[in-house]
């Protein structure tokens, strides 16, 4: 069983925006004295992101994968204060509360796939649960990986579940196929065959109630069609584990 819970941090200081990508993250500074790029709930994009990026970072980390520690940072709007930018003062203004920090990873850098080599067994475990998590943002083009020390991480995974946008239709995403094509470890002879012998056993229901636990009852209340947090909670793991069960989904390279 997952036992764990993600650290909650206070942010002390807005340090820099990261102009990468719509959704304008920022570098913040927290009370443990550590360093967060800081996905904002008053974002554009809104608390959805943030939920994605808590199942879906989550979810990679308890299968093994390299994920970078998530935090939930509590922002006071006056941190943004000193800000010249009036767009992001605005953001912190509208994100007053629990908001996602990933640990930043200082000296890291882009992951090159024409410089850096895969191994088959790491591009098919990451291939196939990018697959089963729908990410559609983990291109050549965005990679959205880190080397750091030399070893990759995955980043970024706001663009994953998309099915949650639309709950009325989201029986429809179990079975949707996922497009490989232009993922950014195609290219690295993906042993997506071993990974699915691996990894789809092991996604069951108590594995996901664990990850979706860790998701703060605050971004999930309210949600059109739900009676609680909880209610939602159980349609995420209904979902994720239809769709781990029933794998029409895979790549036609893992056939």
């Amino acid at each position: 069983m997952l036992v764990r819970v993600l650290k909650k941090v206070i942010a002390t200081r807005y340090v820099l925006p990261l102009r990468e990508g719509g959704s304008l993250p920022g570098l913040v500074e927290a009370d443990d004295l550590g360093m967060y790029v800081v996905k904002f709930v008053g974002a554009g994009q809104g608390r959805k992101t943030l939920v994605a990026e808590v199942v879906t970072g989550e979810l990679g980390r308890a299968l093994g994968l390299p994920v970078p520690e998530l935090a939930l940072v509590e922002i006071d709007p006056v941190i943004g204060r000193g800000e010249p930018d009036p767009e992001v003062q605005e953001l912190i203004k509208a994100s007053g509360g629990l908001n996602l920090g990933m640990d930043f990873l200082p000296g890291s850098l882009g992951f090159d796939p024409l410089s850096v080599e895969v191994e088959a067994d790491f591009a098919g475990r990451v291939l196939w649960f990018d697959a089963l998590t729908g990410n559609v943002d983990r291109s050549w083009r965005n990679p959205n990986m880190l080397l750091w020390h030399g070893s990759p991480y995955l980043i970024d995974h706001g663009a994953t579940l998309i099915f949650h946008h639309n709950w009325a239709g989201a029986e429809r995403y179990v079975t949707r196929p996922y497009d490989a094509h232009d993922h950014v470890l195609a290219g690295s002879a993906p042993d997506l065959a071993a990974a699915d012998a691996e990894l789809a056993p092991r996604v069951d229901e108590e594995l996901l109630r664990g990850v979706v636990d860790l998701v703060p009852d605050e971004w999930l209340s309210q949600e059109p069609g739900f009676g609680s947090p909880q209610e939602v909670r159980d349609a995420y793991v209904r979902h994720l584990l239809a769709r781990a069960t029933d794998r029409s989904w895979l790549p036609e390279v893992a056939r």
